[in-house]
Formats: C-alpha cells, sequence, structure tokens
C-alpha cells in the first residue's frame, strides 16, 4: 500500500527554477492531471524516484517532462511513464 503523504529530496536541476536541488518536496498519492508534477521509480534504474511534470496521457501511460529541458532525462529518453507506476503528485516544497 503506497503512502497518502510522502516526501522526496531533489537531487540536480532537471525541474529548475520550479524545484530545485537540495528541496524537500511533499507528495501525495493521486491527483494526477496535466500540469502537475509527479513522483515515479525511473525506468530503468531501479531504486530510484523522479520528479516530472505531467505532459500529457497516451493510452494509459504519462507523457512526463523536465521544466529544464537542457538538464532534464524524461520521456524524450524512456517514453511514456505507466500511469500505475507513478507513486503520487507534488503538492509543495520547503
Amino acid at each position: 500500500m503506497r503512502p497518502m503523504l510522502f516526501r522526496v529530496r531533489i537531487v540536480g536541476p532537471s525541474m529548475e527554477p520550479t524545484l530545485v536541488n537540495g528541496q524537500v518536496a511533499w507528495a501525495r498519492a493521486g491527483g494526477l492531471r496535466p500540469g502537475r508534477i509527479a513522483v515515479f521509480p525511473e525506468p530503468g534504474r531501479a531504486g530510484l524516484l523522479v520528479v516530472k511534470r505531467l505532459v500529457r496521457m497516451e493510452q494509459g501511460a504519462w507523457w512526463v517532462a523536465g521544466d529544464n529541458v537542457d538538464a532534464s532525462t524524461d520521456s524524450r529518453h524512456y517514453g511514456p511513464v505507466e500511469a500505475s507506476s507513478i507513486l503520487g503528485t507534488v503538492l509543495g516544497r520547503r
């Protein structure tokens, strides 16, 4: 069972300027819709959680992108992310 509310530490520049390296973001299960920032395991890299913006849904999977396109590994590299693998969406940061 996934936790209702959880936190994730931001590492790297892929979501700048929205989220910056070292920040802590709070996320909750659900809330998937275009424009939201999602937390999910990075495809092909077990144990690594990433945060990316939900762009659009295609056949049960989300196209995701980093806000800092030049510094982001996202759906341009690994394709759409299955909706069932998304752990939640970011509510806020500190």
